[in-house]
């Protein structure tokens, strides 16, 4: 028996999310801004509000947010038809939970050097943020850049996930020199110098 398609509004500390799924597959992730109109239910889905199941989608969301796992127990299926964002989304969801990687390092892993901007396209084409975690894709040298749920958002998650403020060693690409990074400012590196007092000669 097909079970039924279904979705569920979770609300985060981050705004709304309403999870399009169908068992323990995931078809959609949508964030449902506050002041816009609310996204068309899915054709032929059925409402679901919470108490959600114990290892339902929308309940493992709730369960993220608390910081009661790290990862998801899941299956995606997203919308794209196309071999290239498939491959690299499949490659991403094994990046864990506290963790970076860099678009060019995503790419050479996924089979694709020297694909990073495309890498950058499948990321903003991801229709399933967060599971399929797009968020710990980061620029060369620690930047955080291209997330379409709003740039807070990313480092809101990267922070939930433990991995903001980045540490230099958390992101797989090269730091350009005087990148600030947090093990950099809270002197984890190298131990702060201290200037030594100035004696002045007396006349």
């Amino acid at each position: 028996m097909v079970d039924p398609l279904e979705f569920g509004d979770v609300a985060t500390p981050i705004g709304t999310f309403r999870v399009v799924y169908r068992g323990a597959q995931v078809r959609d992730l949508d964030l449902l801004e506050p002041g816009n109109a609310p996204a068309p239910a899915p054709d032929g889905a059925t409402r679901r509000k919470p108490p959600y199941p114990a290892a339902s989608p929308p309940r493992q969301v709730q369960e993220y947010f608390r910081g009661e796992r790290t990862q998801f127990d899941v299956e995606v299926e997203p919308r794209s038809t196309s071999g290239f964002d498939r491959k690299v989304w499949a490659v991403l969801r094994d990046v864990p939970a506290g963790r970076t990687v860099t678009y060019g390092e995503l790419a050479r892993r996924a089979g694709y050097a020297g694909a990073a901007r495309a890498v950058g396209q499948a990321m903003r084409r991801n229709p399933i943020p967060i599971v399929i975690p797009c968020h710990r894709v980061i620029g060369e040298g620690g930047s955080i850049t291209g997330f379409g749920l709003g740039l807070w958002r990313k480092r809101w998650l990267l922070d939930h996930e433990g991995s903001w403020p980045l540490k230099s060693r958390s992101a797989e690409g090269p730091r350009p020199r005087g990148q600030r990074t947090f093990d950099i400012l809270s002197g984890d590196l190298a131990p702060t110098r201290r200037s030594k007092p100035t004696m002045r000669r007396s006349r």
